[in-house]
């Protein structure tokens, strides 16, 4: 809308249009994460009978979390949900960095973009996403593929089913804070420059302390709701089901 020379009243509309929209993705990824955890312990506890299975003597279906061993499972499953986020979190950082760059080089180098009179180059900018986009996940996917398998492999299945339940639980909490303080901070930043904050009477809006604080919310909360706390949907499912494939190499 300000690319376009579009009046103010446009933009007012389509900053209440995007506060909703940020509202309305938390709320359904607030679903999203709740069909996630639910197929979580379902496979779960199809893991158990897995194990149960190809086991000589019939197990409990108690995983003590008192074992040495079954703790440091449950430790690394947690650790797990943050070092991944950080890494998807990182991977937005510097992708970001890449496009501005991009961006820069272009206006310097072609002074009639910003005059009207040449056509930016595009492709660059989308060939910068699509590579960071296949780039950057291949080291938090594979440490989600990898760590369950050491836990399994290492601590064996008990450990492997307490990183599993405590992963599950943190990456469940970790999303729904993810998905509602990100979109929270994008609403706070439209609320300032909407004119809707003031103090002892005067209106603090754009070039405000208060402001300046928003953008940095913002821009901590984009990945925050755009990536990292969709992404831990994945993981948590990605977890229980490599645990499920890979039980009888547990056991």
């Amino acid at each position: 809308v300000e690319m376009s020379a579009s009046p103010e009243s446009v933009r007012a509309v389509t900053d209440q249009l995007d506060a909703v929209g940020n509202t309305t993705k938390a709320l359904t990824k607030g679903y999203a994460v709740a069909s996630a955890s639910l197929a979580a312990f379902l496979l779960f506890s199809a893991y158990l009978d897995e194990v149960d299975r190809f086991t000589d003597d019939t197990i409990s279906r108690v995983v003590n979390l008192a074992e040495p061993k079954v703790f440091v499972g449950a430790l690394i499953g947690a650790a797990l949900v943050y070092v991944f986020s950080s890494f998807a979190m990182r991977a937005v950082g510097r992708a970001a960095t890449d496009m501005i760059e991009e961006v820069r080089r272009q206006f310097r180098e072609d002074p009639g973009i910003m005059a009207g009179t040449s056509m930016p180059d595009y492709r660059a900018c989308v060939d910068i996403s699509v590579r960071s986009a296949l780039r950057e996940m291949i080291l938090p996917g594979s440490l989600a593929v990898v760590v369950p398998i050491l836990v399994g492999v290492i601590l064996r299945w008990e450990a492997a089913a307490g990183m599993l339940m405590v992963g599950t639980i943190v990456g469940v909490l970790m999303a729904l804070v993810m998905n509602n303080g990100g979109g929270a901070w994008d609403n706070a930043k439209k609320t300032i420059e909407a004119g809707h904050l003031t103090e002892n009477g005067v209106v603090l809006g754009k070039g405000s302390d208060a402001h300046a604080a928003a953008v940095v919310g913002d821009t901590v909360g984009d990945p925050w709701k755009d990536t990292a706390g969709p992404s831990l949907h994945v993981l948590v499912k990605l977890l229980a089901t490599i645990t499920l494939v890979l039980a009888p190499l547990f056991v």
